[in-house]
């Protein structure tokens, strides 16, 4: 049995529902994000991103609109609702990182976090509680 047939099918929607996607098989990886570009985005203490390859993920219904946030960096969300719905980046290619918020069962098990990154932008009263291994963002001096 490959991954793709070992994990359902991430299916999801924007808050009206005219956005819809699909990614299928296991994410990459998932991971929640506290970056400061991630919360401005999302307007969340936290996020939580899964990643498929573009291959394996697809929109459905309305397209969504696509903001360039930062140099080399994309973020989509629905046109008519405003939730934002995934983040790509130049430096990650063939990489989809969608927000796990907006999947009909974020609940689902290959979407539990595996780590965390950018923990040390993270909101101080922004306490996940968990084991996770937690990654500093590298700074250049």
């Amino acid at each position: 049995m490959s991954d793709t047939d070992a994990v359902p099918d991430t299916t999801g929607h924007c808050l009206c529902g005219r956005t819809r996607y699909r990614g299928r098989g296991q994410p990459k990886w998932v991971l929640y994000c506290h970056c400061e570009s991630c919360r401005r985005a999302t307007g969340a203490p936290v996020t939580t991103f899964a990643c498929f390859t573009e291959e394996t993920f697809d929109f459905e219904g309305e397209s969504p609109a696509r903001y360039q946030s930062s140099p080399g960096v994309w973020r989509t969300f629905c046109p008519q609702c405003g939730t934002p719905l995934t983040y790509q980046a130049a430096d990650l290619p063939g990489e989809v990182h969608l927000l796990v918020g907006s999947a009909d069962h974020p609940e689902a098990p290959h979407l539990t976090p595996q780590r965390h990154v950018f923990d040390n932008e993270r909101i101080a009263w922004c306490d996940i509680g968990d084991h996770l291994p937690k990654k500093r963002a590298e700074t250049s001096a």
